[in-house]
């Protein structure tokens, strides 16, 4: 499951995964807003929480991933992702090369300092 979080100021994103993670989680909560924060900002940040309780992402849902960070690839300023998971820790500093904008892994501990950062 997605959740969006709505204590971020405007033109920051955030979301927290719990479960498994599927297709539908990103077609019903994530791409729309995502979508309409393209529309009112030119720069967009992201806060990416996904916690210890993720059972796993099902194959479709990593293509969503894929073609939300790509669809909007020049627009992305800032990205935290906030996981104490290691596989996604490492996925992430391996693919964050392809980022335009800043991306930065957090552990859990520091959420609150990437809330920080994804904002400034």
């Amino acid at each position: 499951m997605i959740e969006q979080l709505q204590d971020f100021p405007d033109g920051v994103l955030g979301f927290v995964c719990h479960g498994t993670i599927s297709a539908a989680d990103y077609q019903t909560v994530l791409v729309p807003a995502v979508a309409a924060a393209a529309r009112a900002h030119r720069d967009l940040r992201l806060y990416y929480q996904v916690g210890s309780d993720v059972g796993g992402f099902e194959a479709g849902a990593m293509w969503e991933d894929f073609k939300v960070g790509m669809g909007h690839l020049f627009h992305w300023h800032r990205v935290a992702v906030v996981t104490d998971v290691a596989w996604i820790r490492q996925a992430v500093g391996a693919l964050r090369v392809l980022m335009p904008g800043a991306v930065r892994v957090f552990p859990l501990a520091e959420a609150a300092e990437a809330r920080a950062w994804v904002a400034a």
